[in-house]
């Protein structure tokens, strides 16, 4: 599974990687302008991502406006919509504003900090990107 975590705070990036590393070695980005400039690479080496997991509150470009600008790449691509990456937001703000604004987004699923390790795996799988895989 290609993988870009996009976290600007280290212990969250940490826990991400350490959580997804069995599943191939994960790319990181620190905020949204490195995700987009990371995901459209991607695009042109025609290797996108299969899973993004995308922190919302980021210096330079936060969460919410990378998920507008790679949502829009995968549209001037073509990508089909049932074909696009898979984008998990992560925040330590689940108030009702974020949510809505990450749904309106298009993410696929929206995690609050700490991230629980089996929601996360959880969650992988009902996205289908990993099998019956363990804790």
């Amino acid at each position: 599974m290609k993988t870009l975590i996009v976290e600007d705070e280290l212990t969250s990036r940490v826990v991400l990687r350490e959580l997804l590393k069995r599943f191939g070695p994960p790319q990181v980005a620190m905020n949204g302008a490195e995700a987009v400039q990371a995901f459209s690479d991607s695009l042109q080496a025609s290797e996108p991502f299969d899973l993004i997991c995308l922190d919302i509150m980021m210096p330079e470009m936060d969460g919410h406006e990378a998920l507008k600008k790679i949502r829009l790449l995968e549209d001037r691509a073509g990508i089909d919509p049932e074909k696009r990456t898979k984008v998990i937001m992560t925040t330590a703000h689940s108030d009702r504003d974020n949510v809505l604004e990450a749904i309106r987004g298009q993410c696929d699923y929206f995690l609050v900090k700490p991230i629980d390790g089996r929601a996360l795996l959880e969650e992988l799988r009902r996205l289908g990107l990993i099998a019956g895989a363990g804790k």
